[in-house]
């Protein structure tokens, strides 16, 4: 399989400084009272009349199946425009990965909680800290009799476990891409992707279902666009730079968490297959609503798995 690139131009440059100042302003704000997570009733300006939706586009062989078994490869990561995001070859070794974001009605039974502004059992949840989508992984591995991947206490990641995990940012975009090495998984241009993505032009101003628009050549939905995707690794600007041929986990250390794939108020160039984005792992946010950032979990492949 081989694939194109990334990086962060306009948000990413953004999110860096929005950063440092929302992480200012949310210890200002923490000191207030009546800081809730918002719900979409909340929202006097909440669209009452969704968009439509594109029924149908859910596949019957995805419906049956919770993952995609992504097989292993090597592919080129990085996009040559992009500033911390230089092209290099990496190789990737097999996993497994959730056919659709996780939903609040899953996430709801794992957890017992939901903590998305927008309600929907089939909506994805959002409004969620990385540190949150850990616990979910962890848990979700407990439910099933696997061994959970996270220490809790150190959030560091035993790759060698067999419950769920975040991707790694390297193994999220080689499911992106899927093979192909244009911007996005469909093209160089974003004229199509109304078909795969809910994103600023279309979503109505919120995030819609999971499953409703059409796959990409893996099978798997919403890769692009619906809600930001939490990756396993810590954001740096230079580590492609440094990072292994195979299988890169990120840097050690940082201050932020890389996520990937744009949300329902992304802009098109925010969707594409290379695009890097990096947030406080801290930012939900409670007070500002970031109801844009949501996960999906991988796990390894059977035939390499723990026992």
């Amino acid at each position: 399989m081989s694939m194109p690139n990334s990086a962060a131009r306009v948000e990413a440059g953004a999110v860096r400084k929005k950063s440092v100042v929302s992480i200012a302003v949310a210890a200002a704000l923490a000191i207030l009272s009546g800081c809730e997570r918002k719900t979409a009733t909340d929202d006097p300006k909440s669209p009452s009349t969704p968009p439509k939706e594109n029924a149908g586009a859910h596949s019957p062989a995805a419906k049956a199946r919770d993952m995609v078994l992504i097989p292993a490869g090597k592919f080129i990561m990085g996009e040559k425009d992009e500033s911390d995001a230089p092209p290099h070859e990496v190789v990737i070794s097999a996993f497994l990965m959730d056919v659709n974001l996780v939903t609040q009605e899953h996430f709801q039974k794992v957890m017992g909680t939901n903590p998305s502004r927008w309600k929907g059992d089939r909506n994805p949840v959002e409004q969620l800290r990385w540190g949150e989508a850990v616990r979910f992984c962890n848990k979700r591995s407990e439910a099933e009799g696997l061994m959970p991947c996270y220490d809790l206490q150190t959030q560091k990641c035993n790759f060698d476990a067999n419950g769920y995990r975040l991707p790694t940012e390297a193994e999220w975009e080689y499911a992106c891409r899927a093979g192909t090495t244009t911007a996005y998984f469909f093209g160089d241009t974003p004229a199509k992707l109304g078909e795969f993505a809910w994103f600023k032009k279309n979503s109505g101003g919120r995030p819609r279902p999971v499953g409703q628009k059409q796959p990409n050549p893996l099978d798997l939905y919403d890769m692009t666009g619906n809600v930001w995707q939490w990756c396993n690794d810590f954001y740096a600007v230079d580590y492609y730079k440094n990072s292994p041929r195979e299988n890169p986990r990120g840097p050690d250390a940082g201050q932020n968490m890389v996520l990937r794939g744009g949300a329902w108020k992304s802009s098109d160039d925010n969707c594409r297959s290379g695009f890097r984005y990096n947030e406080s792992p801290g930012s939900a946010d409670v007070c500002f609503g970031y109801d844009i950032y949501g996960f999906r979990c991988v796990r390894k492949a059977p035939d390499t798995a723990a026992k």
